[in-house]
């Protein structure tokens, strides 16, 4: 990239000031950062130079990030504050959508708000007073503010929530349970019930020298599938990836849900097994650990690549006895040479439901013109799906009506 000029800093561009408080509002949006790491940045910054904007950039991520799930909100926290000379009133018009400020209306981009919050951290976020007292503020009322506060979580896009959002939708994910009945066995045990046991009636005749008193009769048993999960946690997909493997891991580790086994499994580039890290009854450990282990997080996306390898070193150890499983993507594979429809069509005949969850369903617009897409939708039983917390509550109806297809139907009908 060819040098710049100078970047255009904030109000007092001084840059060790500027670097601080950038350290502290990333710290505010749940970066890990103290003040060794601010001065590792500011000598950093010293040895790079700051004359062209990726080599900044490149020195405070550097310093700043340690996880790759933490990289979207630094670049968007890097935007806001070093690129912009109006960020405070671009970040005043995103926390009051309802008022036309600087910035259009538009919806915000992947942990803007969030990175929005931790810039005005302690600032008045009260509107400016106009020059003249008689110019009047056009306002327009936002009738979703008038529900209640659990109602529109159930409601937002997990991509759009704030950091404080996020917290209270993760309480409610907690919550959430996803039951699933039982299937009726063909194996039988000798229980009272309406089939008839002819070697048991055998058995009690001859402790009685032969006369037949009475028919025993058994009964099938019951039992329960394994609930196999599938995670994509590409660039796309990171932020419904992390809401969703926090759905997952309180359905691991809550009794009576009747799933016999939780597998837990994410892709990007590569597949990794994070079943065992789920089994760890604090959830932020847990996810952390999966975290560290998948370390392919916000890469790209090789979905019949990554099915292939399940199909050939996991299927058989995961997915006998009918095993229910959740694909969740947007189907936006990158890789064109191998066959996805090959991979989902393996899939769909190992197991008992196929539900495929997309976040790309939340567009009315949508439609199923990407190949990937084309080459899943009739292998999977049904499409749901998964953007916020009402569409996860959805899916034990669609667990406990095998014949719901959801949104398969629809979007069936447009392929022609």
């Amino acid at each position: 990239m060819a040098a710049l000029p100078d970047l255009e800093l904030p109000d007092h561009p001084r840059l060790v000031q500027n670097i601080t408080y950038f350290a502290r509002a990333l710290r505010t949006a749940g970066l890990p950062i103290g003040p060794g790491r601010v001065i590792d940045a500011i000598r950093a910054v010293q040895e790079a130079g700051f004359t062209a904007r990726a080599d900044f950039f490149w020195a405070l991520h550097a310093c700043f990030v340690s996880r790759p799930e933490e990289h979207a909100v630094f670049a968007q926290l890097f935007r806001l504050y070093w690129r912009d000379p109006q960020y405070l009133e671009q970040m005043m018009s995103l926390l009051s959508p309802m008022v036309r400020g600087v910035q259009q209306e538009r919806a915000a981009q992947a942990a803007e708000r969030r990175a929005a919050e931790a810039l005005l951290d302690g600032h008045d976020r009260d509107l400016p007073v106009p020059e003249h007292a008689d110019d009047e503020v056009e306002i327009e009322i936002d009738a979703a503010r008038t529900m209640s506060s659990q109602e529109r979580l159930r409601t937002l896009d997990f991509e759009q929530m704030s950091t404080a959002e996020m917290a209270a939708a993760k309480r409610m994910l907690a919550r959430l349970r996803l039951p699933v009945p039982p299937i009726l066995s063909r194996r039988t045990q000798r229980l009272p019930g309406r089939l008839p046991d002819w070697p048991g009636t055998m058995r009690a005749a001859m402790r009685r020298g032969g006369e037949v008193t009475d028919f025993a009769t058994k009964r099938r048993r019951l039992r329960y599938p394994n609930l196999v999960v599938i995670c994509d946690i590409s660039g796309s997909m990171s932020q419904y990836s992390r809401a969703i493997l926090h759905f997952l891991h309180a359905v691991a580790n809550r009794e009576g849900q009747g799933w016999a086994q939780v597998q837990a499994f994410t892709f990007g580039t590569r597949l990794t097994n994070i079943t065992r890290h789920l089994r760890t009854r604090d959830v932020d450990a847990a996810l952390s650990a999966a975290g560290a282990e998948a370390q392919d997080w916000e890469g790209g996306t090789r979905i019949a690549a990554c099915l292939h390898d399940f199909n050939r070193d996991w299927s058989r150890r995961v997915m006998g006895q009918g095993a229910v499983v959740l694909l969740v993507t947007d189907g936006l594979d990158r890789d064109s040479d191998a066959d996805l429809g090959h991979e989902m069509e393996r899939l769909r005949l190992a197991s008992r439901q196929l539900i495929w969850l997309n976040p790309l369903l939340r567009w009315d617009g949508f439609a199923p013109k990407a190949r990937g897409i084309m080459q899943m939708l009739p292998r999977c039983s049904s499409l749901h799906a998964g953007h916020n917390i009402a569409s996860l509550e959805g899916l034990a109806a669609a667990l406990s009506r095998p014949d719901d297809t959801g949104q398969k139907a629809r979007f069936m009908a447009m392929l022609g």
